[in-house]
């Protein structure tokens, strides 16, 4: 057995077979992962935007939402994130879909809890390989280092708090599409935050007043009556 011993990684499994659910977490827990389990994919999508994971793995046929649609909105919410995907059915149009759905892996039932303990390494060193490289993100003279969790626009550094930062991260990943406040409330503070408070027009009041104030160019935009969005496009 390989020995992990408290090694940090959490870990989203969502799985709706109570037994292989709870064989893999224990086996998991063993040797030193946090697991997160959900039976239905409603309730993972929920895990993930909660907790800090750092793999997850999918059962396809999740009632809910299944595990090619959320491993889109996962691929799509973070690049980086290993994705395996567990499924009863071995076709190759299946294991084509899973791909092209944004999974990294694919692991046909029943298997043998040493080869996905197998792959989970795999895939957790190849990212941990990846995160070493430097992650940016930039819009026209904006540059978002998420490593480093720094901003610059046009060269000069801007200071922003956490949360600031976490706003204007989850607004440029949207790729220019309009992000309600809904999401952005979800992502940034959390499923139990209150909707109703005015905190996301406070915050993007405060992300105005450091990025876009002092700039001709304006790139955080407000669509009335749905969201917001980055963009260089006036």
């Amino acid at each position: 057995m390989i020995e992990h011993a408290e090694n940090g990684f959490a870990i989203l499994l969502a799985e709706d077979e109570p037994t292989l659910t709870a064989n893999i977490k224990s086996e998991l827990e063993q040797i030193g992962y946090t697991v997160h389990a959900a039976f239905d994919g409603e309730i993972a999508e929920k895990l993930f935007f909660r907790k800090d994971v750092h793999l997850a793995i999918l059962d396809i046929n999740l009632p809910g939402k299944n595990g090619l649609n959320l491993c889109k909105v996962f691929r799509q919410h973070n690049r980086q994130l290993p994705i395996l995907m567990l499924t009863a059915l071995s076709e190759v149009d299946d294991k084509l879909d899973a791909f092209n759905s944004g999974a990294d892996d694919y692991l046909v039932k029943p298997f043998h809890m040493k080869e996905l303990i197998a792959r989970i390494e795999v895939l957790l060193k190849r990212a941990s390989f990846s995160q070493n490289k430097s992650e940016k993100i930039t819009l026209n003279d904006l540059e978002i280092d998420l490593d480093f969790k720094t901003v610059k626009r046009a060269g000069n550094a801007i200071e922003l708090t956490a949360k600031e930062f976490l706003l204007l991260t989850e607004l440029a990943k949207g790729g220019g599409r309009v992000l309600s406040k809904q999401v952005l409330t979800e992502r940034v503070w959390g499923l139990n935050f209150d909707t109703g408070t005015n905190t996301i027009e406070v915050y993007i009041s405060f992300l105005r007043a450091k990025v876009d104030k002092n700039y001709p160019l304006k790139l955080i935009h407000t669509k009335t009556g749905f969201g917001y969005y980055l963009s260089d496009k006036e």
